[in-house]
C-alpha cells in the first residue's frame, strides 16, 4: 500500500524543516505524498515541490488558516489550491503584518511579568517565516527563560494565560471561502481541539468539505466518531502528524499515515490527475 502524510509544517512558518529536510524525513518515511500546510503562509510550497519530483514524493500544496469563532481557535487546512491566486497572496500579507505586531504585543506583555526577551531574539529563528507563538516559545527557552516550549505555552503564551495576545483572525467562513476561491478542499484541523463537536455541522454549511480523521492526539475512539461524522455530513476524510520538526520534536513525520485511496479522493473531488 502507498501512504501520505498530509500536515507537515516547514520553516516558513512555524517547522524547523528546509524544503530539502522535509523531503529526506518523508523518504525515511516512505511516504508516497504529503501536504504542506504551513500557518497563514504558501511560501514554502514551490521550494518543496521543486524538490519533490525528481525524489518521486508527491505534493499536495495546501495551508493551514486561523480562525477565531466566539474566542476559540479554529483550524482550516486548504487542500490543492492555487497558491498563486491573486486574492490569497493578498489576505495571507494582511495576516503577516498582523503576526509581527503580536510578536511586540506578546514580548510587551512578557515584559510585565519580568521575562526579559529581545524581539530579535524571535525573528532571528522566525527568518523567512511566519511569525507564531512556536517561534517566541522557543526564543525564551534559547534565551535559557523557561526549560521547554510547553513550559512556555503553559505559563505565559497558552491561549488564557497571561501574555496571550489574540492575532487577527478569519472566521471560520471567511477561511473557508477564501481556501475555496483559490480552488482548494477546506478541511477541519484537528477537530478534537474545538472541544464543541456540535459546530461542525454549521461549518459544513458554510461549505466545509473535510474532516481531519487522523490526528496524534485522536484515540481509536476520537478517529472513529469522526469518521463516522464524516459519513453523517458526506464529507472528506484527512490525516497527518502535524509534523513541527524539532520545534515539537515528539511528533514525527509520518508517525499518522493515511492511505493512498483518501488522498485520490481529495483530488477527485478538486478536479485534478
Amino acid at each position: 500500500m502507498k501512504f501520505a502524510d498530509l500536515h507537515l509544517h516547514t520553516i516558513f512558518s512555524d517547522g524547523t524543516y528546509s524544503p530539502d529536510e522535509l523531503i529526506l524525513e518523508a523518504l525515511k518515511a516512505r511516504l508516497c505524498a504529503i501536504a504542506v500546510v504551513d500557518h497563514d503562509t504558501v511560501r514554502g510550497i514551490e521550494p518543496v515541490l521543486s524538490l519533490a519530483e525528481e525524489k518521486g514524493v508527491e505534493v499536495l500544496p495546501g495551508i493551514e488558516l486561523s480562525a477565531e469563532y466566539n474566542g476559540a481557535d479554529v483550524h482550516i487546512l486548504g487542500y490543492l489550491i492555487d497558491y498563486k491566486n491573486k486574492a490569497l497572496i493578498e489576505k495571507l500579507e494582511v495576516l503577516r503584518k498582523y503576526r509581527v505586531e503580536r510578536v511586540y504585543k506578546i514580548i510587551d506583555k512578557l515584559k510585565e511579568m519580568n521575562v526579559i526577551l529581545n524581539p530579535k531574539a524571535v525573528f532571528d529563528i522566525v527568518k523567512e517565516g511566519i511569525p507564531g507563538r512556536l517561534h517566541i516559545a522557543r526564543a525564551i527557552v534559547k534565551e535559557g527563560l523557561a526549560g521547554s516550549t510547553r513550559e512556555v505555552f503553559q505559563r505565559y503564551i497558552g491561549d488564557k494565560c497571561p501574555a496571550h495576545v489574540s492575532g487577527f483572525k478569519l472566521s471560520p467562513q471567511e477561511a473557508i471561502e477564501l481556501i475555496k476561491s483559490a480552488g482548494g478542499i477546506p478541511v477541519l484541523a484537528h477537530p478534537y481541539s474545538l472541544y464543541n463537536d456540535g459546530l461542525i455541522p454549521e461549518f459544513v454549511d458554510n461549505g466545509l468539505m473535510g474532516l481531519e480523521a487522523y490526528y496524534p492526539e485522536h484515540s481509536q475512539g476520537m478517529v472513529n466518531y469522526y469518521l463516522d461524522l464524516a459519513r453523517k455530513y458526506n464529507l472528506l476524510v484527512t490525516g497527518g502528524s502535524d509534523c513541527h520538526g524539532k520545534a515539537k520534536s515528539e511528533i514525527k513525520i509520518g508517525c499518522i499515515k493515511i492511505p493512498y485511496e483518501l488522498v485520490e479522493r481529495l483530488k477527485e473531488k478538486a478536479g485534478v490527475g
